[in-house]
């Protein structure tokens, strides 16, 4: 069930009732009409009317009659800033009227009105109240100062540790075959784990993640949204925190700036604000990036936004068999999780997958081909491409290991510098934009760590400062070409 509550500053409780010209409508609750649902507004400063209106509306909602959208009618003491040279635009008179309609002065009158509480036994109420508050003022006063590592170990849950499978095969799966095999798996082996998104269902997706799960888990656990993400990303955020683990699809990845404040100032710092003890098991996924003629709101590759950001992590698989074990792994993870896929690999990658669930452990990199004259390091499609180049600079007598970090966040940066200490050349390549893009944190990483070993600069391939273009060949131009890359590794291999 759920209950709707909307908390203004004023109404017909006030003195004025202009609204300073910030709703279309006198009370918000008469727009419950509009989704045939019935809206009551009620004082907020009477508890009274506050528990018996919100009973009402549980017990209805419990009852299976459906939500109630309450608007509930309070004051706020203090300004929105707290800048204290700032005058306050409510008239006195206002701000008067409601100070003497403060709730806890309102229940207090009509708990000795009603003789329901002695002034002997509200004396005794207010004395161990104080005496609580001053107690707990005393011991915060009092305790030492915390530590930085007690702020560090408050923003991760802790990665679980995986093993590889027991048996491989030879069982060929598209990536979207591989997604919705750990979709089917973990949500049969866990009733807590739902899926929700745009088109999920009937539809199956528009990349087919989702398809066939409706007809087999049904609507409750396979939920069309409307096309709101800020909404049910909320909802999922909300799910996770209530000890679901839900799997929110963004139908194209490019909108999930609609969700930012619910990803990063929600989802991410929930367990830190809480000193590190809740959980947000939450997987937010979808496609990114381009190569499919979906032009600048639909191509974007977005992965540095989410890396930035303490709390959340980060993941990439770039084939069939790393895109099950990884979102298994992610959806029985303890953090939010954002889990990017490529729409080009939805077309194109297909690869051996064994029919056994099994998850790959977050934070670990692999090693897609070894080498010994030069590093690269490529995420998501950029990873095929540069296993290419290096087959065919492998005639040409240059041995080049490919390396892709599949986690994003963590980074497992171990394998990353001791590749580079053998090779002593690092190339970088991902379709984002270079400037401020994953390769400039990983660059930094080696110049920290492994400058010494470095027998020529760092190079990084990437998209120009510019949106995805429209135009085919313009779109060709702006992604990191097979060709870009082979070009860019004969340079490292010949620099001194």
């Amino acid at each position: 069930f759920m209950i709707l509550i909307f908390v203004c500053e004023n109404n017909q409780y006030a003195l004025t009732t202009s609204y300073r010209d910030t709703t279309a409508v006198k009370q918000v609750a008469k727009r419950a009409c509009s989704y045939d649902i019935p809206g009551i507004t009620i004082d907020g400063n009477d508890a009274i009317e506050v528990y018996v209106s919100v009973t009402e509306a549980v017990e209805r909602a419990r009852a299976g009659e459906g939500p109630t959208l309450i608007e509930v009618m309070t004051y706020r003491w203090g300004q929105h800033s707290l800048r204290a040279n700032l005058s306050d635009p409510r008239p006195q008179e206002e701000i008067d009227h409601w100070l003497e309609r403060d709730p806890l002065t309102k229940i207090a009158k009509y708990l000795r009105d009603s003789e329901i509480l002695t002034k002997t036994a509200f004396d005794e109420i207010a004395s161990a109240t104080t005496a609580e508050i001053d107690n707990a003022v005393t011991f915060g006063s009092a305790s030492e100062q915390p530590d930085i590592s007690l702020v560090l170990e408050s923003v991760y849950a802790p990665h679980q540790e995986h093993k590889d499978p027991d048996i491989i095969g030879e069982r060929i799966l598209s990536y979207s075959e591989a997604l919705n095999e750990a979709l089917d798996q973990e949500m049969t082996s866990d009733n807590d784990v739902f899926l929700m998104g745009e088109d999920v269902g009937e539809t199956g997706g528009i990349f087919q993640v989702s398809k066939g799960l409706l007809d087999k888990f049904g609507k409750e656990r396979v939920k069309d949204t409307p096309i709101s993400e800020a909404t049910f990303v909320g909802c999922g955020i909300g799910a996770a925190i209530a000890g679901m683990r839900p799997v929110v699809e963004i139908q194209i990845f490019d909108f999930v700036a609609l969700t930012m404040d619910m990803i990063v100032n929600q989802a991410a710092k929930f367990r830190f604000m809480l000193g590190g003890k809740p959980c947000v098991p939450l997987v937010i996924r979808g496609p990114q990036g381009g190569g499919v003629r979906l032009a600048a709101q639909h191509s974007q590759s977005l992965e540095a936004w989410f890396i930035h950001v303490p709390g959340l992590v980060v993941v990439a698989p770039s084939t069939a068999y790393d895109a099950k074990g990884l979102l298994i792994a992610a959806i029985r993870d303890n953090n939010p999780v954002i889990f990017l896929e490529h729409k080009l690999l939805y077309l194109n990658d297909s690869g051996v997958v064994p029919e056994e669930p099994y998850a790959i452990s977050l934070g670990k990199a692999d090693i897609k081909r070894l080498g010994a004259d030069v590093t690269v390091v490529a995420t998501l499609a950029m990873v095929a491409r540069a296993l290419g180049a290096a087959k065919v600079l492998e005639r040409e007598g240059i041995s080049v290991e490919v390396i892709d970090p599949r986690t994003l966040q963590p980074l497992d940066e171990e394998t990353i510098l001791s590749s580079v200490k053998k090779t002593n050349r690092l190339l970088i390549v991902h379709e984002a934009c270079v400037k401020g893009g994953f390769g400039a944190e990983v660059s930094a990483l080696v110049v920290d760590k492994a400058f010494d070993y470095l027998d020529a600069p760092i190079e990084r391939l990437g998209a120009p400062h510019t949106p995805m273009p429209y135009n085919d060949r313009l779109e060709l131009e702006i992604i990191p070409s097979q060709e870009r890359i082979e070009k860019t590794i004969r340079k490292l291999v010949s620099s001194n």
